[in-house]
């Protein structure tokens, strides 16, 4: 039976890597979020046409941060041009999505970069980890799916979180994992079939309820991770009482992180997780 690791006492998590100081999603951005001291870093995950788990957020590669292959800008207008899950992963390496200016993030720093692997990505913290011996971060990763994508955009839950299981058993990784989703599916499946797998219920700003949200999942999450503008003292204290942590995303100022953290928060997810120490 997987034994999880004890969690952090307060989880500072750097929201796709810390994308507001790196390219997000990238080897580099999780590196760099380690030496700033989270405790988890925090990832997107598709699924290439060839079956590979690959980490980025979009469904398709972003004009905003991504650029062609031979270095040019990919235009607004193909926004929808080049969707993930329908590319070989050979071919979606071949484009640079840390070298463009990203207005959103102007201290990002610059790099070529290619979407990177899972795998991959494991393999290079791992390494990281044992060579500067820092203590073991935590992974929290998202699958990116919705009904809508099914097959299109996506493939189906149970084929995603087996592609994902798989990458997690070989690297051993387990009792360091969280996987969370907005799609309550993949959780459900993750609850009934890898129950030792600690989940994270991702929640829009929306008007559902609490108690109506966890009815619809049908399982008590590990997490119960809400859009930071909808956390308060009630909620926390729901979360709390039914032993789930609550951990809000993603809060990108330090008024913002102060006043979460004096609700009682078990973490927080930012863009700059610099901001979290």
């Amino acid at each position: 039976m997987l034994q999880n690791k004890p969690y952090p006492a307060f989880d500072k998590q750097g929201h796709r890597g810390g994308r507001g100081l790196m390219p997000e999603n990238t080897i580099p951005a999780m590196l760099h979020a380690i030496n700033l001291g989270v405790t988890t870093l925090e990832m997107d995950t598709h699924v290439t046409a060839d079956g590979k788990v690959i980490v980025a957020h979009d469904d398709y590669l972003n004009p905003a941060f991504a650029l062609n292959p031979d270095g040019t800008e990919i235009l607004k207008s193909d926004d929808k041009k080049y969707p993930i899950y329908q590319m070989a992963y050979a071919d979606l390496r071949q484009f640079d999505v840390g070298s463009k200016f990203y207005p959103l993030f102007p201290q990002q720093q610059k790099l070529k970069l290619a979407v990177p692997l899972l795998a991959d990505l494991i393999d290079s913290v791992q390494n990281y980890l044992k060579k500067t011996g820092k203590k073991q971060v935590f992974y929290n990763i998202e699958t990116k799916c919705d009904e809508a994508g099914d097959n299109i955009l996506n493939p189906l839950p149970a084929v995603f979180v087996e592609a994902l299981m798989d990458i997690i058993k070989q690297k051993k990784i387990a009792p360091f994992v969280v996987i969370q989703s907005f799609d309550k599916r993949t959780l459900q499946i993750l609850n009934k079939k890898y129950p030792q797998i600690r989940t994270s219920y991702l929640i829009p700003n929306d008007k559902k309820t609490f108690d109506i949200n966890l009815t619809e999942l049908g399982f008590t999450p590990f997490i119960y991770s809400p859009f930071y503008k909808i956390v308060n003292t009630d909620l926390v204290n729901a979360c709390h009482a039914k032993g789930i942590k609550i951990i809000p995303w993603t809060v990108n100022t330090k008024e913002e992180i102060s006043n979460l953290k004096s609700l009682n928060v078990d973490g927080l997810i930012s863009d700059y997780p610099n901001l979290l120490n």
